[in-house]
C-alpha cells in the first residue's frame, strides 16, 4: 500500500483529502501550513478532522507565511475558521513536537523511496524541506500536488491560488528532480459535488453528515465567488494516481513558475508544444519535461468514488479501488 504524507491546509477539500487516502492509502502523517486559513486555524481544523474520522495519525504544524511575499489566506471561501458548515469535534490529540519541515525530512528519511508526498496548500513547507535537507529529493517516491492550471486560475486570470501563495516555493518544488504528478484546475473543476450529492450524504452517517454540512457551505460560496453549480473536489485528485489511476489522464511536460511581479505571477506555465527542432532562431526551446501535468479527468466516475469512501466510513467497509 503506498505510504503518503498530506501537506495541507484544511480547507473543505483537504478534509476530503485526508479521509479519502486515509480510507485507500497507509497515510503516515499531516502536515499543515497557512492557505486556506492562517495556520493557526488549518492546524486545528486537521486535528479536529483526525478526530472526527477516528485516526491516530501524526500532525505537524507547519508554516505561517511565504517565502517572500506578504501572507495571504483563503477565507473569502472557506470562512472564518476555513472549514465552515459543520461542527467539528475537539481534538483529542495535539501536534507531534516538531516543526512541518523537520517532520517530512524525518518521515521520508523513515520511509526512504516509498513516500508519496502531497501538497494540497502553498508549497512552502516542502520547499524549506528540500533546501534543508538536500537528499530528501532522494529519499522521495514522487511529489503529487493539487495546484496550478494550464488554462484559467481563479486566483488571477492565470494563477491557481495554492501556487499564487508562495510562487518561490513552488519554483523550488518544481526544480527539485523529485518524480511529479500536478493536477489542476482545469481537472479538479470537473470534480465537483453537486445539490443531490450533498442530500445522500446527509442522509448518511455522523461523518457523512459532517461532510455534507462542509459541501453545503463550500457550494454557496463558490456559486457566489466563482459561479460554479458544484463543491469542487480538488484536493483528493492529487490521490488519485495511487487510488484509482485510470481516472485522470496526464501528458509529461516541463512545467515553470512564473515569479514576475505582473499579472502572471504564480502562472504555472506547461509547454505542451510539438517541436521537432532545438535550433530554430526565434521559438524558445523546449525545456526537458518535470512533471506529469493532468489534462482529462472521468469527471462523475471519480466523485462517485470519493462519495463512496465518504459515506462508508461509518459501517468500517472498505469500498473498492476499482469504478
Amino acid at each position: 500500500m503506498t505510504k503518503i504524507l498530506i501537506d495541507c491546509d484544511p480547507g473543505h477539500d483537504d478534509a476530503v483529502a485526508i479521509l479519502y487516502a486515509a480510507r485507500h492509502l497507509d497515510l503516515v502523517g499531516i502536515s499543515t501550513v497557512y492557505g486556506n486559513q492562517s495556520v493557526e486555524k488549518t492546524t486545528r481544523n486537521a486535528l479536529s478532522l483526525v478526530t472526527l474520522l477516528g485516526l491516530d495519525t501524526p500532525v505537524a504544524r507547519g508554516c505561517e507565511a511565504p517565502l517572500t511575499r506578504v501572507l495571504a489566506h483563503g477565507g473569502d471561501l472557506h470562512g472564518k475558521t476555513g472549514m465552515d458548515g459543520a461542527e467539528m469535534p475537539a481534538p483529542r490529540q495535539d501536534i507531534v513536537d516538531a516543526h512541518a519541515v523537520d517532520f517530512i525530512i524525518e518521515m521520508a528519511s523513515r520511509n526512504r523511496g516509498e513516500l508519496v508526498l502531497c501538497p494540497v496548500g502553498p508549497m512552502t513547507n516542502v520547499a524549506l524541506a528540500l533546501k534543508k535537507e538536500p537528499r530528501l529529493a532522494g529519499w522521495l517516491r514522487a511529489i503529487s500536488l493539487m495546484g496550478g492550471a494550464t488554462q484559467i486560475g481563479n486566483t488571477t486570470p492565470v494563477a491557481e491560488f495554492n501556487i499564487w501563495c508562495d510562487p518561490e516555493a513552488a519554483d523550488i518544488v518544481f526544480r527539485a528532480g523529485v518524480p511529479m504528478w500536478m493536477v489542476g484546475l482545469n481537472v479538479t473543476r470537473q470534480v465537483g459535488v453537486t445539490d443531490a450529492d450533498i442530500d445522500r450524504l446527509m442522509a448518511a452517517g455522523p461523518v457523512a453528515r459532517a461532510f455534507g454540512g462542509l459541501f453545503n457551505f463550500f457550494i454557496s460560496r463558490l456559486r457566489e465567488v466563482h459561479n460554479l453549480n458544484s463543491a469542487s473536489l480538488h484536493d483528493p485528485c492529487a490521490l488519485v494516481p495511487f487510488i484509482v489511476p485510470e481516472l485522470i489522464g496526464y501528458e509529461e511536460c516541463p512545467v515553470e513558475i512564473a515569479l514576475d511581479s505582473g499579472l502572471t505571477r504564480g502562472m504555472t506555465v506547461c509547454d505542451f508544444r510539438r517541436l521537432t527542432s532545438k535550433s530554430l532562431q526565434n521559438i524558445r526551446a523546449k525545456a526537458p519535461a518535470n512533471c506529469h501535468v493532468a489534462t482529462s479527468v472521468e469527471g462523475r466516475k471519480l466523485v462517485e468514488h470519493i462519495l463512496n469512501a465518504i459515506v462508508s466510513w461509518e459501517d468500517g467497509s472498505m469500498p473498492s479501488t476499482t469504478v
